[in-house]
């Protein structure tokens, strides 16, 4: 169950959280793995486009990746959406602020 730490890993967290491919990506993982093409076309979005999403629910550590050979021979990446529980409320954000690196300050 993914657990936030600290104030960047809940920014990582949120920034993945805030696009609507990113949440379609979320909600078709929920329902079990998929292969990189399957999820293309189910979102109706490039590969290309879709990798770029992927990297970011990757960083946050929403989602994780491996590597299959299937019948064809040819490989095959699969994502897995980890199971998380985040409760986002003003004592969260508040114990996370002191540990915000300076990069995240303004």
């Amino acid at each position: 169950m993914k657990h936030i730490n600290n104030g960047d890993e809940l920014l990582l967290f949120l920034e993945a959280l805030s696009n609507p491919h990113r949440m379609r990506i979320i909600s078709i993982l929920s329902t079990g793995r998929q292969y990189v093409s399957q999820l293309a076309r189910e979102l109706g979005i490039s590969r290309p486009l879709l990798y770029l999403h992927l990297q970011k629910l990757e960083e946050a550590n929403i989602v994780t990746s491996d590597m299959e050979l299937l019948e064809s021979g040819k490989a095959a990446k699969y994502y897995t959406l980890n199971p998380f529980n985040v409760q986002l409320n003003e004592q969260l954000i508040a114990e996370m602020i002191s540990t915000l690196s300076l990069k995240n300050k303004p």
